[in-house]
């Protein structure tokens, strides 16, 4: 085993890695709770239970589904990154494509069922290269500070900080109401131990902010902390189940939010990770094919278990910075998910006021990239502001993506860049002017 994940040649050993697999492991172990929260709208009142995921379900789809990508990842390209549902794609999952567009969600699992599909085709062909410049760096930016805000607002929004108002449409919520001062406290935690370069900061402010609302009365303590794991029967093979339904112009713009910001997503997390790591050769990412392939089977895995797109997780730098240098990270990541299947019954003190911090916290993290992007240059910074803000104003990160690819065609051209544009851009612009004449509401 040492030789097969090249210990001598990295300059490694089972203890550095399994010390780096568990650091990662902690710096995400949030997504275990937020996701069911997230996936089930648990923060939204009033709605049917048909358009709300089983919690417990998708609990158990999200460990096995980050313990089999983790797994690949670390086995098949032998990367110290790890896998898991991505924060953002499950907003859109939920927020977007359930709450606003309206589609079901076992519909919505069959489109990340067919993002995940095609992203293997593009990882097994020549064309992930093509799609990857395709797309401007500013956009790429741009969608994931939107996101970023999108999640932040979601977490305000979800707490009680931000609550409407019919005068200016939002306003700040009442601060003496217990949960949201509960969500206040955990905020200010979670910060301080992101300040102070806390490995596992996210979860462990999680944690604190749980134990605090037990001790004020705020959560009920739960009356058991292992139990069985979950059953992944009202989730397991919905997405076959409703592949049929994905034949629309609508879901062809889901699988395309799906596949773009997957793909890119995993792209970059995999260059920086690996750079970190000193992985790269001559400035290109070795075994990038199959890096790529092994996120691309976690997304159609995680499908068809129930959960929403699952990608590479940029918290893996925190197991990189602990000294992890090979794939064996990855392995003691996906077997430490593997044994949290045992704590579902701690689902019950996750509340919106827990899981507020760590989406503001992420949002935040997530919103670093507007400082890569040209705001000097009017024809690319337009269709990039319209991108990062549409996305919190209109409560969709399709319409913030189907916007700022809109505007990019449009301000290029304008400008006499055309030539820069590539073809795929201008497919694009088509098929989102076409979303918003036919379909958009």
């Amino acid at each position: 085993m040492k030789k097969y994940f090249r210990f001598d040649e990295l300059g490694t050993n089972y203890r550095t890695e399994s010390l780096a697999g568990l650091t990662t492991f902690l710096s995400m172990a949030y997504i275990l709770f937020i996701n069911p929260s997230v996936l089930s709208l648990s923060d939204v009142p009033n709605l049917p239970d048909s358009m709300r995921m089983d919690p417990h379900a998708v609990f158990a789809a999200t460990a096995i589904a980050a313990a089999i990508g983790s797994l690949i990842m670390g086995v098949l390209a032998r990367y110290p990154i790890a896998l898991a549902p991505g924060m953002g794609l499950n907003a859109f999952f939920a927020y977007t494509v359930v709450l606003t567009m309206g589609i079901p969600w076992q519909t919505a699992l069959s489109g990340v069922l067919t993002s995940g599909i095609i992203f293997i085709l593009l990882s097994l062909s020549g064309l992930r290269e093509t799609i990857i410049n395709s797309i401007p760096y500013e956009l790429k930016m741009a969608v994931g500070a939107g996101i970023g805000l999108f999640i932040a607002f979601v977490g305000l929004k979800g707490s009680g900080i931000i609550v409407a108002d019919k005068s200016v449409l939002v306003g700040l919520g009442d601060l003496s109401n217990g949960n949201t001062l509960l969500a206040i406290f955990g905020i200010i935690i979670t910060i301080i131990l992101m300040v102070r370069k806390i490995n596992g900061a996210v979860f462990i402010g999680m944690v604190i902010t749980a134990v605090a609302g037990m001790i004020f009365g705020l959560i009920n303590t739960p009356h058991q902390v292992v139990g069985a794991a979950p059953s992944l029967a009202p989730t397991f093979g919905v997405a076959i189940q409703h592949f049929g339904d994905i034949f629309t112009i609508k879901m062809l713009v889901v699988i395309l939010t799906f596949l773009f910001v997957d793909f890119f997503d995993t792209a970059g997390t995999l260059v920086a990770v690996a750079n970190q790591a000193g992985l790269m050769k001559d400035n290109k990412l070795p075994r990038a094919g199959k890096a790529l392939l092994a996120d691309s089977t976690a997304t159609t895995i995680g499908a068809l278990l129930g959960t929403s797109t699952t990608t590479a997780y940029i918290e893996s730098s925190a197991g990189v910075a602990a000294g992890g240098k090979s794939g064996f990270a990855s392995v003691v990541t996906a077997t430490l998910f593997l044994i949290v299947l045992f704590f579902s019954p701690l689902l019950s003190i996750v509340t919106p006021a827990v899981t507020a911090p760590a989406l503001i916290i992420v949002g935040v993290l997530m919103a670093a990239s507007l400082s890569n992007i040209k705001w000097n240059e009017f024809e690319t910074a337009v269709p990039a502001f319209l991108t990062v803000i549409m996305m919190p104003l209109t409560y969709s990160i399709a319409t913030g993506i189907a916007l700022g690819f809109i505007f990019y065609p449009i301000t290029m051209v304008v400008k006499g860049r055309s030539k820069e544009v590539h073809p795929i851009m201008y497919g694009l612009f088509v098929i989102f002017v076409l979303y918003f004449v036919f379909l958009a509401k």
